[in-house]
């Protein structure tokens, strides 16, 4: 009689933690028999309350998890294209571009835009409102996750949803603002699930009551947000399959009608996926050597994914932005124990399903699903570089980890009283230790700089870590640190065109062109329209003095590229030069039509205004160039004289000023203050 004693003690959350703990308890306590059963409403009310209590822990967890994003930067790797420098977001043109020129932004998830678009128009660029909705669709997510796997009637539920809230395994999907396509897509996917069992549950004797059309609400709200979830990222489009997965899990068998109402799920997933491959391979680039792969070889990445990604689940150390790519041969004998094992769990799980039950099996059909869009078989950009990323297996690691949890809830269950408080105190203290571990991993997130130098600590050969810090110090002006990073890059990958365009940019930003051509000109044989790389050998063709040579490259690289600003910008130099000044205009203007934020091609255009005596159109491109310019100096200082020929020295005092205040050693601007004060000077002399 001591053990319903016991049980009595445990804390409320234990109880709905480990739901087989309550489910096994025929004979209530001693002291709760003795009191008069509660009346259904109290009941159902007691219920509810636990049920919002538990749903705000996992969002006050998972919050607390993630405070280091609250004061996060952009990672100027791929959010440049989603939010920063993404123009579509300031108009309704661009909002409606989004949703209807797929080919107008790097990948078609209007969606996804969509959220951006709003909250460029709340809050402007102010990057913590974007991880803050990232933090909470994440948190949403985990409670979703969670009413799912009660509903399924997982042992466990809860725990599986809190552990998945704060395993670091997310980390890269929910800091990641590009990757709100994860976050947004999984909450709208466990969404039209929650609907789905709703029309059609898994067990017969469920919803026996609900109505008709109560249903067809239902499978009509399941398949708008399962079009939502796809529109976010079609990685979701295995869902339909998931849920016949389950079908047959509850049911041991998948009939017709089962099947039937998901048709219309399958047809748009299939649609919208296969649009989506096409467009990585041909919109965003993911084809040459580097996808070049065959049958069997993709195969045997396949095979190897899932094992990467249980693996970081069981153990999530080393995490980084960037792994290590595979070396695939399918020549090496061992390189096939992967997908052999991975067949053979599959085959034991079926064998063993009488003994153990469907479950194990259906978990692991419905991990490797989610990892089917990514394991090898479809082309995506990153596999030039890794075939694995922990954003991969941000939907897929949910199955798993449900399985290891209901697992050990089952084995709890068989324990006595004694034993269940110390595995609970266990379980506790396991979400406390990823929760902190998340807590560390989201601090590697705050800004591009520290990310690449973490995944350099944990991986000095990684060409891509060295290659994207390079390419952030040269954008933040620190060229002379980025070149070191360049050089770094192509040393470990010597036919990366992008490394070498990369290392031949910086020696043509530090006046050394003809060590820069050499480079340039491998990347190009290459990859010979690989835009960066066509404006650097007409950058480096520009300082030799080849003016002729250097219209050639910016002009192919126009004629491959139509909306390049760079090349335009660097065809306007060359016209500049050459005193073609209607031409120069022309393209310059064309440079900051294509990106209104380019500074420098604001300030060429400045120059070819005055050249043609346009003061005032030129003093407008000049003073824009000077906001937009980290180094505004000397587009202040032209503006001043500027205004000197338009006979306003007051005005150009001012921005003489404020030039020596951007840069105090600025000779020129300092020498022009001192003739302009003496004209203001001659001026209230001479009135």
């Amino acid at each position: 009689m001591s053990a319903p004693k016991t049980t009595a003690k445990l804390p409320a959350a234990a109880r709905f933690v480990f739901v087989t703990m309550k489910s096994r308890q025929k004979h209530p306590p001693p002291a709760q028999s003795r009191r008069a059963a509660p009346s259904p409403r109290a009941a159902a009310d007691v219920r509810r309350g636990r049920s919002v209590l538990a749903g705000a822990l996992l969002v006050a967890i998972t919050c607390a998890a993630y405070v280091p994003l609250w004061n996060a930067d952009f990672i100027e790797y791929d959010d440049e294209h989603y939010v920063t420098a993404n123009r579509a977001l300031r108009s309704t043109a661009g909002l409606w571009h989004m949703w209807f020129t797929p080919q107008s932004l790097p990948q078609y998830y209007p969606v996804v835009h969509s959220t951006f678009w709003l909250e460029y128009h709340a809050w402007g660029l102010a990057p913590r409102g974007y991880h803050v909705v990232n933090v909470l669709l994440h948190a949403a997510s985990a409670v979703l996750a969670w009413r799912l796997l009660a509903r399924l009637r997982v042992p466990g539920a809860w725990l599986a949803a809190a552990i998945f809230a704060v395993h670091p395994v997310a980390v890269e999907s929910v800091a990641w603002v590009s990757e709100r396509k994860n976050v947004l897509s999984l909450a709208l996917a466990l969404s039209s699930m929650l609907c789905y069992l709703r029309f059609a549950p898994p067990e017969p004797a469920e919803d026996a009551a609900l109505r008709r059309s109560a249903r067809r609400l239902y499978y009509a709200l399941a398949f708008g947000l399962f079009a939502a979830a796809l529109l976010s990222k079609t990685v979701v489009a295995p869902l339909p399959a998931v849920l016949l997965v389950v079908y047959w899990w509850k049911r041991g068998r998948v009939a017709a009608r089962d099947v039937a109402p998901l048709v219309p799920f399958f047809a748009l997933a299939v649609s919208l996926g296969l649009m989506t491959v096409w467009l990585e391979k041909h919109h965003v680039g993911a084809e040459g050597a580097d996808w070049s792969l065959s049958v069997v070889e993709r195969c045997l990445v396949a095979g190897r994914v899932p094992w990467f990604y249980a693996g970081k689940i069981a153990w999530p150390y080393p995490l980084s932005f960037f792994y290590p790519r595979f070396s695939i041969d399918a020549h090496v004998w061992w390189q096939y124990l992967c997908p052999l094992a991975a067949v053979a769990t599959m085959v034991a799980l079926w064998l063993a399903r009488k003994r153990i039950g469907r479950g194990p099996l259906a978990a692991v059909l419905i991990f490797a699903a989610g990892l089917l869009p990514a394991s090898g078989f479809f082309n995506v950009w990153p596999f030039r570089y890794s075939f694995v990323a922990d954003h991969y297996q941000y939907h897929a690691c949910l199955a798993l980890i449900a399985l290891a949890v209901a697992g050990a809830a089952l084995a709890v269950a068989r324990l006595g009283p004694p034993a269940r408080k110390a595995v609970f105190v266990g379980a506790m203290l396991l979400v406390a230790t990823l929760a902190v571990v998340t807590f560390r991993q989201a601090r590697v997130y705050g800004n591009l700089e520290l990310l690449t130098r973490d995944v350099i600590a944990k991986y000095p050969r990684s060409w891509i870590g060295h290659l994207t810090l390079a390419g952030h110090l040269m954008a933040h002006d620190r060229t002379p640190e980025a070149l070191a990073e360049f050089r770094r890059a192509v040393e470990l990958n010597p036919d990366a065109p992008d490394a070498l365009a990369g290392l031949g940019l910086a020696l043509v930003d530090l006046g050394r062109p003809l060590e820069a051509a050499p480079l340039l000109a491998r990347a190009l044989d290459i990859f010979p329209t690989y835009k960066r790389a066509l404006y650097g050998m007409g950058a480096a063709q520009l300082s030799l003095g080849n003016r002729d040579e250097a219209a050639h490259y910016f002009a192919k690289a126009l004629e491959h590229h139509p909306d390049y600003p760079e090349a335009e910008h660097g065809l306007g130099l060359v016209r500049l030069s050459q005193g073609r000044l209607d031409e120069a205009v022309a393209h310059l203007a064309a440079a900051v039509r294509l990106d209104p934020d380019f500074a420098m091609a604001h300030d060429a255009l400045g120059d070819a205004l005055a050249r043609q005596g346009q003061s005032r159109a030129a003093a407008e491109q000049y003073l824009l160039a000077a906001r937009l310019s980290p180094t505004p100096a000397d587009d202040l200082n032209k503006l001043g004289l500027t205004m000197l020929d338009l006979g306003q020295t007051t005005q150009a005092i001012g921005y003489f000023q404020q030039a020596l205040k951007a840069r105090p050693d600025h000779a020129s601007a300092r020498e022009n203050l001192e003739k302009a004060l003496l004209l203001e000077a001659k001026g209230r002399s001479n009135p």
